[in-house]
């Protein structure tokens, strides 16, 4: 009797041991709406579009999915008591990065560009004003003399990025009459960062649209 007790005992253990209440793990099907989007679990590369997520008894597990154009999202994952437990599927739609949206590739960000000159000096420099004063509404230096200008930095915040942009126009020569012109682009990869706060911002190869025409424009109209 006491061997048959002992026998049901250990079977009924094995049985809870296998529920789904005393699972020793959870497995989350993780589905992502762009199946190119790359998934790190844990900060680690997993895969791309879809996943099995593993959630061990007692542990937390963190999601980040990616893809260039799109908001990245974060999940986390807990099979631990008090927390809600991990379900069967998940399914991610992801969302269009408006940062991304509102910019553009290009290779004149953050470089200096020369644009030479036929122009008499002060015909030069009276357009270079007028055309940075229609896209950047303070400058923050000017000084004629020494051919330099330096607008304030314009902040525009997005739903995860800050951007930052600016433009610099020094100088190159005197003769010929020439000038460098440099638009700055910066990326904070967070929301609304203080224009301040230098060390949280990065050289972006993108810029906003609004002053994709800049240097476009102060080349042509000193070269006419």
């Amino acid at each position: 009797m006491k061997t048959l007790t002992k026998g049901f005992l250990l079977f009924l253990v094995l049985v809870l041991i296998g529920s789904e209440a005393f699972a020793l793990k959870k497995i989350v099907k993780l589905g992502v709406s762009e199946p190119d989007a790359k998934i790190f679990l844990d900060g680690k590369l997993m895969g791309t579009g879809q996943l099995d997520v593993v959630v061990l008894s007692n542990t937390c597990v963190n999601i980040k999915i990616e893809k260039v154009g799109y908001l990245t999202e974060f999940i986390t994952f807990c099979y631990k008591p008090n927390y809600a437990p991990p379900p069967k599927t998940y399914y991610v739609e992801m969302r269009k990065d408006d940062a991304f949206d509102a910019t553009e590739a290009t290779d004149m960000a953050n470089i200096d560009i020369e644009i030479k000159t036929n122009k008499p000096e002060g015909e030069a420099w009276k357009l270079i004003s007028q055309i940075i004063t229609s896209y950047f509404d303070v400058i923050e230096v000017t000084d004629r003399e020494t051919g330099y200008l330096r607008t304030a930095w314009v902040v525009q915040t997005f739903v995860q990025n800050t951007i930052r942009t600016r433009v610099i126009i020094k100088l190159g020569s005197s003769d010929p009459l020439a000038y460098k012109v440099k638009l700055i682009s910066e990326e904070s990869g967070q929301p609304q960062t203080s224009v301040k706060s230098d060390e949280l911002f990065k050289e972006w190869d993108r810029i906003l649209r609004k002053y994709k025409e800049v240097i476009n424009e102060i080349q042509t109209r000193l070269t006419k």
